[in-house]
């Protein structure tokens, strides 16, 4: 399971909103991981409303969340946040599975 914390449902649901997709109803948030960062792995998210046969299909706190089964491994009990003001930090996840992150928050290692 991917979770989805108050403020960031409430940013993704305003975000959603503006989205240029055109039939609202089918879009939901998709969430990756993808190589690269000073740490090897960086976080990815896109809104989509085209899923794929081995998709793995989540909805949190009125969230729909989608992402590819080996980002999912890297994903498993994993909290999308958001955190906004002067030091804030935009999104990020609360991963327990990574053993380590970079200064930025942007990229992890497991």
């Amino acid at each position: 399971m991917i979770f989805v914390s108050d403020k960031a449902r409430e940013k993704v649901k305003r975000l959603m909103e503006e989205s240029p997709l055109p039939d609202k109803s089918n879009v939901f948030l998709r969430v990756s991981v993808i190589g690269g960062g000073c740490s090897g792995l960086s976080y990815k998210m896109d809104f989509d409303n085209q899923k794929k046969p081995m998709d793995q299909e989540f909805e949190d706190n009125g969230v729909k969340l989608v992402t590819d089964l080996k980002s999912f491994l890297y994903l498993v009990n994993t909290t999308l946040e958001f955190s906004e003001g002067l030091n804030g930090k935009g999104f990020y996840f609360n991963n327990p599975n990574a053993s380590r992150t970079c200064a930025c928050g942007e990229s992890f290692a497991v």
